[in-house]
């Protein structure tokens, strides 16, 4: 009888396992923020990728989209970025990430902002309390 010699097969199995190791931490991108902690629902599993504005410690804001994620945007640029999104995407969900250390005022600021560029409905993320 004939055998599958499955060792090559091994091989590159162990190949694509390294790379993806090594190529799995560089694809995580973001700004550092520290949450609030709250205890919330979920959103819907079914629900469109959110458009998520990141406020943090500094009061700076960053949107999850376009080339500069990591790199602060000014107001005008955020609200002409929303305006695009939801003008393709209408129901796209609009979150908002505001830092525990940051001034209320700047997040309800970005909230306006994102008003401003169409949005009808503005989410908060929080983390989980520990327990």
């Amino acid at each position: 009888m004939s055998e599958i010699n499955v060792v090559p097969y091994i091989d590159v199995m162990l190949v694509l396992l390294v790379i993806f190791m090594i190529t799995a931490p560089l694809l995580t991108q973001g700004v550092k923020v520290e949450l609030p902690q709250a205890d919330a629902e979920p959103l819907p599993k079914e629900a469109d990728e959110p458009l998520v504005v990141t406020v943090n410690r500094e009061g700076e804001m960053f949107i999850d989209i376009g080339q500069d994620k990591d790199s602060p945007i000014d107001s005008d640029d955020l609200v002409k970025r929303v305006q695009v999104v939801l003008k393709h995407k209408p129901k796209t969900p609009i979150m908002v990430r505001g830092d525990a250390g940051v001034a209320y005022g700047r997040v309800v600021e970005a909230m306006v902002l994102l008003q401003a560029g169409g949005a009808p409905s503005v989410g908060l993320i929080t983390e989980p309390p520990e327990s």
